[in-house]
């Protein structure tokens, strides 16, 4: 199994649109003002928005997008006018990441954990 697709609920998807294109998407499909669907610079999994209720501020939507060289992304997406949480840091779960909301206030995480992310040192073996 492989992950396809993350959809997530917007309000105004006029406004999420720009922002996720300034992140560094690609706009494939466009059905205002009900949905549109991102291509990801790398891989082949992509994001779509939908028009629907979007959870609170503290219990809202969490989306990790992986970066081989996240501190270069970083900045380049800083160069683009978006404005993080939080730096790039070394986390105790050996993953580097950092965090921003978009504009409807979903927690975003970018980062890198390269074998970490699928093999950590804590990995529960199946027999």
């Amino acid at each position: 199994m492989n992950l396809n697709q993350i959809t997530v609920p917007s309000l105004e998807l006029t406004k999420l649109i720009p922002f996720y294109v300034k992140l560094g998407l690609k706009l494939i499909e466009e059905s205002l003002p009900h949905y549109a669907r991102l291509e990801c610079p790398d891989g082949n999994s992509t994001f779509s928005i939908h028009q629907g209720n979007i959870f609170s501020e503290e219990e809202g939507v969490y989306v990790y997008f992986e970066c081989d060289k996240l501190d270069e992304q970083v900045e380049e997406i800083k160069e683009r006018g978006i404005v993080f949480d939080q730096e790039p840091i070394d986390q105790r779960w050996l993953w580097r990441e950092t965090r921003l909301k978009d504009v409807e206030g979903n927690q975003l995480i970018l980062f890198y954990a390269g074998e970490n992310r699928v093999i950590p040192p804590c990995r529960i073996e199946n027999n």
